[in-house]
């Protein structure tokens, strides 16, 4: 099992839409970086991730789950860009801001801290318990 981070920006797909999407989930297409597009490609079904709203709110407010494992993304006819399918898991009780997380020492080392830009990011076990705990949610979905 591996953890991840996908950042969203609100006003285009929010953790409310995310949720809409029941079971079935929603492609966590557009993406156009390399890196963030790796990351996707190292991602099981089964995975979970923290869901991000970047730019406004900048926290974590909810968890997805890998639900489809990496497939050309729909939205261009670039071979190239690939993506997952992510759905909704459960709500952060507490969302957990950009601000909250700097702040904890145990964070220090996290992608999110280090590199806010990079839009899907690996999390390490030990950073999503605390982000989990600092969210308030006592059994985190594992």
């Amino acid at each position: 099992m591996a953890y991840w981070l996908f950042k969203s920006e609100p006003d285009s797909w929010s953790w409310e839409q995310q949720k809409a999407k029941g079971e079935a989930g929603e492609e966590w297409d557009g993406i156009r970086n390399y890196q963030a597009r790796n990351n996707m490609r190292a991602m099981k079904l089964g995975d979970k991730g923290f869901f991000y709203h970047s730019n406004e709110g900048k926290a974590v407010v909810g968890i997805v789950e890998v639900c489809k494992e990496i497939h050309p993304d729909s939205t261009t006819d670039d071979e190239r860009w690939e993506c997952v399918d992510v759905k909704a898991v459960c709500d952060m009780p507490n969302p957990v801001t950009l601000q909250d997380a700097k702040a904890n020492p145990a964070l220090s080392k996290m992608v999110l801290v280090v590199n806010t830009r990079l839009s899907v990011q690996p999390v390490a076990e030990d950073e999503y318990l605390e982000i989990c705990r600092m969210g308030g949610l006592d059994k985190p979905p594992r």
